[in-house]
């Protein structure tokens, strides 16, 4: 039975993953900041599911959590064969407001932890020529976006990274797949400070979950949530990069 490592699992796009996981007969290893979330979605899966859960309570956020997370794995001597990057945290309002330890904390989490994460578990993968890396990423990385400036480039990072490691590890047999959502329901609006209902008629937190099984499955390299947002994806190409920015900013009003 093979066994993935979801991080940022205690909620929404995380805890939806790791039920479809599980009803597909995958190991877990969760991680997160919130115990007694982690304890919960424990407790449910192995109730329905013929599958182990490990949880590691652990703020993702810390420039050291990524080693600290790897060596507990290591320690319980499980083998990652599917690692998926979820943990990720968006603020949204003007660059100069924007709280800078709050943001370095963003940045830390969406770009350093993710690639420090990625590097450890794809070197045992390279070694037994087998595994699957997924990162998220999302269509905030395909422009620039005014009052959302450090999270669209932060994605554009996780984005590019993994479309040049994709290429990279080929050689090895280990896959890595990109996944974009658009808006989706969680706790993401709040975490980032959205104000009304503008996610009200989002994709829901199962929704993309299944989407990035199947994903996984098929072997796609970099994949769009949604028809909208790949013919949006896709006007990207067409439309001159100054004017996207005006309308993407114009989107965030």
């Amino acid at each position: 039975m093979k066994t993935v490592l979801i991080t940022g699992a205690s909620s929404g796009i995380g805890k939806e993953t790791a039920f479809v996981y599980a009803e597909n007969n995958y190991n877990l290893i969760l991680a997160a900041r919130r115990k007694e979330n982690l304890e919960k979605i424990k407790k449910e899966i192995e109730a329905k599911n013929s599958v182990k859960v490990d949880i590691y309570d652990i703020d993702l956020s810390k420039t050291d959590s990524a080693e600290q997370l790897y060596n507990k794995v290591k320690e319980g001597n499980t083998d990652v064969d599917v690692l998926i990057n979820n943990a990720g945290f968006g603020i949204n309002g003007e660059f100069k407001d924007i709280d800078m330890k709050r943001e370095e904390s963003m940045l830390i989490l969406n770009i350093l932890t993710l690639t420090k994460l990625t590097k450890l578990f794809v070197r045992d993968m390279v070694k037994k020529q087998s595994g699957h890396i997924i990162n998220i990423a999302s269509t905030a990385a395909f422009q620039g976006i005014p009052n959302f400036a450090t999270y669209a480039a932060s994605k554009s990072y996780v984005m590019n990274f993994s479309e040049a490691i994709a290429q990279e590890l080929k050689k090895y047999n280990v896959k890595v797949t990109i996944i974009n959502p658009g808006a989706t329901l969680s706790e993401f609006a709040d975490t980032a400070g959205f104000k009304g209902n503008a996610f009200s008629k989002a994709p829901t937190s199962k929704d993309l979950a299944k989407f990035i099984f199947s994903s996984m499955q098929k072997g796609k390299t970099n994949t769009i949530h949604g028809f909208k947002n790949k013919i949006m994806a896709f006007s990207t190409r067409l439309t001159p990069r100054n004017l996207l920015t005006k309308i993407a900013g114009k989107m965030m009003e």
